[in-house]
């Protein structure tokens, strides 16, 4: 009986070399690759994730544990894909989420092609998320599920894979924590053991933002407005509502601000490079709490500032995703117009759980929160679900 063949992509972490260990104990035909991504040294911080040494960690790892290695050169996808949407979401003023879009174009797609043209049968990863098979109406339905060590459960990152690409995707890991995964790749002596966490974007490493975004978005200096709590869009009061989808369109209008709104409190070098839930960068001082954005006009060039993380501008409690945005992993549970689900979510890596219900209209979809919830970090939505069933 020939051995199903696994592709596991050997990043130089110890993630993803325990992750090959396990598949080769548990009797897999495994080979390590590593992608080599678009680098530059003008903005990376090289010393904090240099590839060239991932890279010999990961081919040290595979002679220890005795499989095949190979590198292969995604560069050019990397800039198409990621770099260049990186560059367009900052100038329409949208906050990019790049390790997302990194595991839906990179490893699970280039990537996984790849494997798949050298005879493979799975692509592993080193991620902290698991899987499960379930059978419905007589066909196979891949889940998505949380990895077991909470603190470092990545499948948020993994939202927006396909069933195809869950189909052959395996997470090794998933059920073991951080502390058992550094254990196991000590027993094995593998050179990976002690290595600290890449941080930073995905595969590249962590990169001087405002250099990078320089590149290509010019400087271009506006001016800095702080916004008070009194501001009159946080009071309005809640008029009648004939439907619960006025109700819900109600809430999830965005706050319009201008510039007689509030105060200038000082100067930025363009407001493309700013993204909403900020603070370090504003270089604003003499306030009683650190600012922080809650809004930018990249058209105006106007930055919208707070006082302090509990400010009004930063909470909402219903949130709006177009058609067009809208990616269901599980397809089976995607909701048709005038259904609602009631769900656990949240809208950033790492953020608590909270109670939502989701409601399905013809042009989108309404997220509302049980509570407001703190929008840090991210202007544009990404959800991460867990069903409450």
């Amino acid at each position: 009986m020939n051995k199903k063949r696994v592709i596991v992509g050997l990043s130089g972490g110890v993630d993803s070399s325990v992750a090959a260990y396990l598949l080769k104990e548990q009797g897999y035909d495994v080979i390590g690759l590593f992608m080599k991504n678009w680098h530059d040294d003008s903005v990376t911080i090289s010393d904090e994730c240099p590839w060239l040494e991932d890279s010999n960690d990961a081919m040290l790892v595979a002679d220890k544990l005795g499989i095949p290695f190979q590198t292969v050169d995604l560069s050019l996808q990397y800039k198409e894909r990621i770099v260049d949407y990186m560059f367009k979401e900052y100038e329409n003023g949208r906050t990019p989420n790049p390790d997302v879009l990194c595991n839906r174009e990179i490893k699970f797609d280039v990537f996984m092609d790849i494997a798949l043209e050298l005879g493979a049968d799975y692509v592993a990863t080193g991620h902290y998320c698991r899987k499960a098979i379930i059978e419905k109406n007589g066909e196979q339905i891949h889940q998505l599920l949380a990895g077991v060590d909470g603190n470092k459960d990545q499948s948020y990152f993994l939202c927006q894979l396909s069933q195809t690409q869950l189909a052959k995707a395996l997470f090794p890991i998933g059920e073991l924590t951080k502390p058992e995964v550094r254990k196991i790749a000590k027993a094995q002596d593998l050179i990976t053991a002690e290595k600290k966490d890449s941080q930073g974007l995905c595969f590249i490493g962590k990169v001087r933002l405002p250099e990078f975004l320089q590149q290509q978005l010019k400087p271009k200096e506006g001016v800095i407005v702080e916004i008070p709590n009194s501001f009159d869009g946080y009071h309005k009061s809640s008029p009648r509502f004939d439907s619960k989808e006025s109700e819900l369109a109600f809430y999830a209008q965005k706050f319009e601000y201008s510039v007689s709104d509030g105060k200038v409190v000082g100067k930025h070098q363009g407001a493309h490079y700013f993204t909403k839930g900020q603070r370090k960068g504003l270089a604003v001082g003499g306030t009683v709490e650190p600012l922080f954005v809650i809004d930018t006009d990249v058209n105006q060039n106007i930055i919208y500032t707070g006082q302090g993380n509990k400010h009004c501008g930063l909470y909402r409690s219903t949130l709006f995703v177009n058609n067009d945005e809208l990616h269901w992993v599980r397809e089976d549970l995607q909701l048709s117009e005038g259904e609602n689900m009631s769900v656990k979510a949240r809208i950033r890596y790492r953020q608590a759980l909270e109670n939502a219900t989701l409601y399905k209209v013809e042009s989108g979809l309404y997220v509302e929160f049980e509570n407001k919830l703190q929008q840090l970090q991210k202007a544009n939505l990404l959800l991460g679900i867990s069903m409450m069933n």
